[in-house]
């Protein structure tokens, strides 16, 4: 009985803890354009595509990301 106790309260803690799972944020401005860039693109897609959440997480990520590596690579001065 305690064994079956034990499993179903970690089970709760697990429950909880993946309810308060919270979106990562960029910690300093250094990330600011690709955050806007992100947030436009992720309800853009969410609002106008099917697909759902994770697609145009994965999407938009990577869209965001290139457009920030491509603006670094430009201001790197040979």
């Amino acid at each position: 009985m305690a064994k079956k106790l034990v499993a179903v309260f970690l089970m709760l803690v697990v429950v909880v803890a993946a309810l308060h799972i919270r979106e990562a944020e960029a910690q300093d401005g250094d990330h600011e354009e690709y955050k806007e860039c992100f947030g436009n693109c992720l309800k853009e897609c969410e609002d106008g595509d099917a697909h759902g959440q994770t697609y145009c997480e994965m999407s938009c990520d990577t869209e965001c990301a290139s457009k920030e590596s491509a603006e670094r690579l430009k201001n790197i001065k040979v």
